[in-house]
């Protein structure tokens, strides 16, 4: 088949999954065109299978604001014609299924493209906060060929606020080579020199991850395990606070804000136990990840997350912004390495047994062959 994906080029996990989707279907012959304002995150390579469309902004005095979504549309429909697309695989509604869609209507009657959107679940935040974007929303989701979303969760709160639910759930995805416990000591010496035991977080430092919740929790296991590290791994508008909390507390000199980093599966590595202390998860992509690396998983107990993360199997869950258990349950898994790796191994075998690659890629092909016999 020949796919268009168009993502959110930022770090962020919607742009993750959609970079690696397209590598895999790259890998199992497919051909992938990425349309977007600039190169995902995690596309680091392109070849005769895996290419790259830029959207193109035009200039123009009348618009206070560049019309991003329909230079998109326009990319789209010039994309699908030259490159004979079979479809359209679009993350996020908004506004990325609208673009599709536009470009879908005007290539009619002369070429079918069906368009596929996949939600993450700031769809779904963003009309909480603004009711104003429900019907535009829901047309994008409405007026898909086909919806996939995320997780269960995902899936029930898209009935509830939009009263559609012919959605499919394929979740996110691990490959099992590139997410693996591996050595890096020259990075554990970078990190921890003299030894310390790792506590990680990864995330875009938006407010909904509650950053500045790592520190606060950092801060109280420093009171029962003393020889320790807080890694802190992204950017993003709440970094500026984490790091003056820290100060504040008198722990920076204890913590190491590395920003964006390509080799998450290193700093996981690296790492003993991942802090995830999220206000809203409508997956946690993340918490996988540290999972197929053996780390265990300190989480709030929202969204999506509980159908990843197996409270007190794979790591631990609590409610948002309960800093004292998950500082109780961090320093519990510092202190007893054997559970830790025992917790570790098994967070590794339930993430690969649910979420590895050749589980859920073809749960895509076969969705893509299904939307196409329908359309």
């Amino acid at each position: 088949m020949n796919i268009g994906i168009t993502v959110y080029p930022t770090y962020g996990g919607s742009g993750i999954v959609g970079s690696e989707l397209g590598k895999e279907l790259a890998a199992r012959g497919h051909t992938v065109h990425f349309i977007s304002s600039a190169l995902p995150t995690r596309l680091t390579e392109l070849n005769e299978r895996v290419r790259f469309h830029e959207v193109e902004m035009m200039s123009y005095p009348l618009f206070e604001h560049q019309p991003y979504t329909l230079a998109l549309a326009t990319k789209m429909a010039k994309v699908a014609e030259t490159e004979n697309l079979d479809l359209l695989h679009v993350h996020y509604a908004i506004p990325h299924s609208i673009s599709g869609i536009l470009a879908r209507e005007s290539l009619k009657p002369n070429l079918r493209l069906p368009v596929i959107t996949t939600l993450h679940g700031t769809d779904i935040t963003l009309v909480g906060a603004d009711r104003s974007y429900l019907p535009i929303t829901r047309y994008g989701i409405v007026q898909s060929d086909g919806v996939t979303a995320i997780s269960n969760y995902l899936k029930d709160a898209t009935k509830e606020i939009f009263q559609f639910d012919d959605i499919t759930v394929i979740p996110n995805f691990v490959c099992a080579s590139d997410y693996s416990r591996h050595p890096v000591d020259e990075l554990r010496k970078t990190l921890a020199p003299n030894g310390e035991s790792i506590l990680v977080h990864v995330s875009n430092f938006r407010p909904v991850k509650r950053p500045v919740d790592c520190v606060e929790i950092f801060a109280r296991v420093l009171k029962k395990v003393t020889n320790i590290k807080l890694v802190m791994v992204g950017d993003g508008s709440e970094r500026m606070n984490v790091e003056h909390r820290a100060r504040c507390l008198g722990i920076y000199d204890k913590c190491s804000f590395v920003g964006k980093q390509a080799n998450i599966a290193d700093y996981l590595s690296a790492a003993e136990v991942l802090l995830l202390p999220s206000e809203q998860e409508s997956f946690g992509l993340a918490a996988l990840e540290a999972m197929a690396c053996e780390v265990p998983v300190i989480a709030s107990r929202v969204g999506g997350v509980p159908e990843v993360v197996t409270d007190g199997e794979t790591g631990f869950l609590s409610e948002v912004g309960d800093i004292g258990k998950m500082a109780e349950d961090a320093a519990y898994l510092l202190a007893d390495a054997e559970v830790r790796r025992n917790m570790g191994r098994r967070a590794r075998e339930l993430a690969l047994a649910r979420y590895r690659t050749d589980i859920v890629i073809p749960q895509y092909i076969q969705f893509y062959e299904s939307v196409l016999a329908k359309t």
